[in-house]
């Protein structure tokens, strides 16, 4: 009570004092709560880009035909014990006419792909009009453009209240039945044209082998899953399987950011010690200013323990109100500017208890020195007149 006492009636000097721990702290939740919002808003960015989804796709043997995956390539995939859903697509090689007897080169750069119903759901993909292929539709002649296949076609939209245009691949016309969004996970598909698995089969002499195979998995086996996945689809020769991550670039940005995270938090440490040495300062002037007092109280019976006591007591009590200070400034810092920058905010709970504990061993460790030189000045050498 009486270290407490001596704080308030020294308000001025106590909330300088203060100041430069919280400026450690607020520093430290800065440079860690900043980076680590930012880095959440990229994971959320990874995630829907495909973080947890790899794509398996031969590769062409120098001076041999392109290898063909087995048409059960997806189904095995399906059989890799942290794969959550697989899906699959192919080349049908077939020709697309917009208007009957128009020429075929113009529309050179699309592409006829089967699909099956859940590919959206492995490329992160979506629809912008109409609907993409269902069960329903998966063996009746209907198409779904990609976004920049629609943009080549001439079509931005569906029509309302209208019969669906008709679009000619190979020698068959099929309704369209939708338009997707852009995607950024495979942005080749952009360029395609979608047609259901069996009805390509049906329609277009399609002969059931994929091209590309799509795996999804958890984050924290993708890696495992990645080893795996290309002798899964084609034993035969899983060195002619290219396995990609659509993500791995952005993978490696986060990698970057992390690294200078430390550096922050070794700058934020270097703070903190000022902060420190601060208070060791101010403790040690306020034992020389209070020489009297401190002789009248030994002078009146209190101990050398309690003494010490006393300005153990401050320092302490003044580390901890500035890291108080320093974890609420720090910590609405960093909210707004992870609002401002659309991220979710986060505050690591390492950082505040680390915070706090640096506070409470400065406040021990300045305060030390002080209390004892004032615990060892007798009563005569604390009144005299200095």
């Amino acid at each position: 009570m009486v270290g407490i006492m001596g704080l308030r009636m020294r308000k001025v000097r106590a909330v300088l004092s203060a100041l430069g721990i919280s400026v450690g702290i607020a520093t430290m939740v800065l440079v860690t709560g900043i980076p680590a919002s930012s880095q959440e808003a990229l994971l959320d960015k990874l995630t829907a880009l495909g973080t947890d989804r790899l794509k398996a796709q031969p590769l062409v043997p120098e001076g041999q035909q392109p290898i063909k995956l087995p048409s059960q390539a997806a189904a095995m995939a399906a059989r890799i014990g942290p794969v959550t859903a697989t899906s699959e697509i192919a080349n049908t090689h077939q020709p697309i006419r917009r208007i009957q007897g128009s020429d075929p080169n113009d529309t050179a750069a699309l592409t006829v792909l089967a699909a099956q119903p859940n590919l959206l759901h492995l490329v992160g993909g979506s629809v912008h009009a109409g609907q993409f292929i269902d069960a329903k539709t998966a063996s009746l002649p209907t198409v779904v453009l990609g976004h920049k296949a629609a943009g080549t076609l001439g079509f931005d939209r569906l029509p309302v209240g209208k019969d669906a245009p008709l679009l000619e691949l190979g020698e068959r016309w099929f309704t369209i039945t939708g338009i997707l969004n852009p995607m950024p996970l495979d942005p080749d598909l952009e360029l395609s044209v979608f047609v259901g698995w069996s009805a390509a089969e049906h329609y277009l002499g399609f002969d059931g082998h994929p091209t590309v195979v799509y795996a999804k998995a958890p984050d924290h086996a993708i890696d495992s899953v990645k080893a795996v996945l290309g002798a899964t689809v084609y034993p035969p020769m899983p060195d002619f399987v290219r396995v990609t991550n659509p993500a791995d670039a952005l993978t490696a940005k986060r990698a970057t950011q992390s690294a200078y995270s430390t550096l922050f938090v070794a700058l934020a440490g270097i703070a903190l010690a000022v902060g420190g040495i601060g208070v060791a300062n101010t403790m040690y002037i306020s034992v020389l200013e209070r020489r009297r007092e401190i002789g009248l109280r030994r002078a009146l019976g209190a101990s050398r323990g309690h003494i010490r006591g006393q300005f153990l007591t401050e320092s302490v009590v003044l580390s901890l109100l500035g890291a108080f200070a320093g974890l609420g400034v720090g910590a609405l810092s960093t909210a707004s500017y992870a609002l401002t920058h659309g991220w979710p905010v986060v505050i690591p709970l390492d950082t505040v208890l680390l915070g706090m504990a640096a506070s409470l061993v400065l406040g021990v460790l300045a305060g030390v020195y002080p209390s004892v030189s004032a615990s060892r000045l007798t009563p005569t050498e604390a009144l005299a007149t200095t």
